[in-house]
C-alpha cells in the first residue's frame, strides 16, 4: 500500500448515542489520535452532544437517528431503514470499513456492512447487549454470536469483556487509553475545595460515574458512613449525573440514604462535570464501589492525577489497578474492607503518595491513547488488507 492510496481510505464510524458516556469520550480520542496519513474517520451518528464534539474537533459528521429496537412496534422497518441508510453513506464516502463502537451501533452497522459490501468491526465495550445483566441469557449470547459471525475483527476493550465474547478467534482485546499529558498530579485542589466549602487539611475521598445503581453510589455511602467513624472529619464526593435522560428516582434515593445515615454534612454531591481534573485534584484516594466494569476509565485517570485506587476485584479493575501496587483491591460486595482499605491510605500518607507515583507511570506506559489507536490502526490494515 502506497502513501497516495493510504491518504485516501476513509472508515465509517458509528455510534448510536447522543449523549457522551464512556465509550463516546473514547471513540473521539480515538478519532482524533488515529494516523490521518492513513486514515479519514467519519462518523454517522445521532444530532446531539457526541455530533458537537466530534464537529468541534474537526471530524466529519453524518447525522443518522439508529432507533432503540427492544420492543419497538417498527423493528424491522427502522432496522431496515437505516442499515441501508448506513450502507448508501458507506458508498458515498467510499469507506474501507464500517467500524461500530456500541452494541446498537453494531445491530445496524452489521447487515449494513454486508449490504455495503466491506469489513465489518465491532468494539464491544460492554459484558452484555442490554446495559445489565440480561434476563435472558441464552438470548444475549445467540444475538452475540450472529455480530461475531458478522464480524471481519472483533474489539473487546478488556479481557474481561473478551470473555462473555463467543469468538475468541477473532477478538483483540485493546484497552481504552487517555491524553496523559493532559492530567497534572500537580494541579491544586484548593479550588475545588473551596467551592464546595471543604475546609483545607482534611481527607477528601471521591468516586465518578453516572448516577445508576450499578456505579456504586450505595455501597459508597455505605462505605462513607464506615468510615466517618473512624476518621470524622473526612469529605466524602460524588461526582456524576443523568447524563443519559433516565428518568427514576434514584438520585432521590440517594439523598434519602445520606439523611438516614446521617452524613449530610459530609457527602457532596456535583453533578456532572465536564474537567475531571479538577476534583481528582482534590481527593486524597480515589474509589471504585460499583458492580463489574467492562473497563473503568475514571481508573486510569484517577491515577493519571497520581491518585491511588481503592475497588472491588471484579471485572476489568485487575487488569488495571496493580493489587498493592497502585492501589488496593478488596473482596466484591464487602463493604467493610473497602472501608478499611480506604482507612489504611488515610492513616499513611506515605503509601498513598507511593502508590499515587505508581499509578501515574502505569498510566503512561500501559493507558496512552497513542497506543490504543496504534493498535486500532493495526487492526485497520488487517482487516482491510485480509
Amino acid at each position: 500500500m502506497d502513501r497516495e492510496q493510504a491518504i485516501s481510505e476513509n472508515i465509517l464510524f458509528v455510534d448510536h448515542a447522543a449523549a457522551l458516556g464512556g465509550a463516546e469520550h473514547s471513540l473521539l480520542l480515538l478519532l482524533q489520535h488515529l494516523d490521518r496519513a492513513q486514515w479519514q474517520p467519519h462518523l454517522a451518528c445521532a444530532p446531539g452532544k457526541l455530533t458537537d464534539r466530534a464537529m468541534r474537533a474537526g471530524l466529519p459528521c453524518h447525522l443518522i437517528q439508529l432507533p432503540r429496537l427492544r420492543r419497538s412496534p417498527r423493528f424491522l422497518a427502522d432496522w431496515g431503514q437505516s442499515a441501508r441508510h448506513l450502507a448508501k453513506l458507506a458508498h458515498q464516502i467510499e469507506a474501507q470499513a464500517i467500524y461500530a463502537n456500541t452494541v446498537r451501533a453494531a445491530l445496524y452497522a452489521a447487515p449494513a456492512a454486508k449490504l455495503a459490501r466491506r469489513p465489518f468491526l465491532w468494539h464491544m465495550r460492554d459484558f452484555w447487549l442490554s446495559e445489565t445483566r440480561p434476563r435472558y441469557v441464552w438470548a444475549d449470547t445467540a444475538v452475540k454470536q450472529l455480530l461475531c459471525l458478522s464480524a471481519t475483527q472483533v474489539i473487546a476493550n478488556s479481557h474481561a469483556v473478551a470473555q462473555h465474547l463467543p469468538c475468541a478467534g477473532k477478538t483483540a482485546v485493546v484497552h481504552n487509553g487517555i491524553e496523559v499529558g493532559k492530567f497534572d498530579p500537580a494541579r491544586d485542589g484548593r479550588p475545588f475545595r473551596t467551592q464546595y466549602a471543604i475546609p483545607d487539611g482534611v481527607p477528601v475521598v471521591g468516586m465518578m460515574g453516572r448516577l445508576r445503581p450499578w456505579k456504586g453510589q450505595i455501597p459508597f455511602l455505605h462505605m462513607a458512613a464506615h468510615i466517618l467513624q473512624q476518621q470524622p472529619a473526612s469529605y466524602f464526593v460524588i461526582v456524576g449525573g443523568t447524563n443519559f435522560a433516565v428518568e427514576d428516582d434514584y438520585p432521590q434515593q440517594l439523598q434519602n440514604l445520606v439523611q438516614e445515615l446521617g452524613i449530610s454534612e459530609r457527602v457532596i454531591f456535583t453533578g456532572a462535570l465536564d474537567v475531571v481534573q479538577l476534583p481528582l485534584a482534590a481527593l486524597d484516594v480515589f474509589v471504585h464501589p460499583g458492580e463489574p466494569e467492562p473497563f473503568g476509565l475514571v481508573n486510569i485517570e484517577a491515577m493519571a492525577m497520581a491518585r491511588p485506587v481503592v475497588a472491588f476485584a471484579h471485572g476489568a479493575l485487575p487488569e488495571i489497578v496493580q493489587d498493592g501496587q497502585t492501589g488496593l483491591l478488596v473482596p466484591p460486595g464487602n463493604i467493610p474492607a473497602l472501608a478499611e482499605a480506604v482507612i489504611a491510605l488515610l492513616d499513611n500518607p506515605q503509601k498513598r503518595q507511593q502508590m499515587g507515583c505508581n499509578g501515574r507511570s502505569r498510566a503512561e506506559t500501559h493507558f496512552t491513547i497513542q497506543q490504543t489507536a496504534q493498535e486500532i490502526d493495526r487492526l485497520l490494515h488487517l482487516t482491510i488488507q485480509g
